[in-house]
């Protein structure tokens, strides 16, 4: 009875809509096939750890700082050592200020007495009270022994996430 039923059914949704009921088209397999849309790729996930191998990456490939730090030194003279020196600061250096635009947190002069509220709106993060330092942790001021430094910009190169930052310099191997 219920091919019947269908028949029925389909003959009165033709006529009147120009279509087959869904329940008829689904129990005899006019259905047409959902096409699944692909999904949008999902964006790489941001690691706190990855901004700082970046820098680390980038510090040992213009500045050769890890095979510095790394190396043994105590075999050599500090003539040799305040050579190897010299040129890995000026090269880190011209890495961070290609990097990271660093400005003084208290840009005041050092030694001089200096109220809290310099720092302005990051004084509870930028200060660190050093000293006869009062019970509830804060002063009024006091004399500044360092301006400290904060990152007002930085320009890190995008990452491909193809890049595995873990390794901060590849091994080398010569072909002869």
């Amino acid at each position: 009875m219920s091919r019947i039923g269908n028949a029925f059914s389909s003959f009165f949704s033709i006529l009147f809509s120009g279509a087959l009921p869904p329940d008829v088209a689904k129990a005899y397999g006019y259905v047409k096939a959902e096409v699944k849309k692909p999904e949008a790729p999902k964006a790489p996930e941001v690691k706190p750890a990855d901004g700082a191998l970046q820098l680390l990456g980038i510090l040992q490939r213009d500045a050769r700082l890890v095979d510095f730090l790394m190396e043994d030194i105590g075999a050599y003279s500090d003539d040799q050592v305040g050579a190897a020196v010299r040129t890995v600061h000026e090269q880190c250096g011209a890495v961070l200020k290609r990097c990271v635009t660093l400005a003084p947190v208290i840009d005041g002069v050092e030694g001089v007495y200096t109220k809290s509220e310099a720092a302005g709106a990051i004084a509870k993060q930028g200060l660190k009270f050093i000293g006869n330092v009062p019970a509830e942790g804060r002063a009024p001021g006091g004399i500044l022994r360092h301006k400290g430094w904060k990152a007002a910009v930085v320009d890190l190169p995008k990452v491909s996430p193809a890049v595995n930052l873990f390794i901060i310099a590849p091994a080398e191997i010569e072909v002869e």
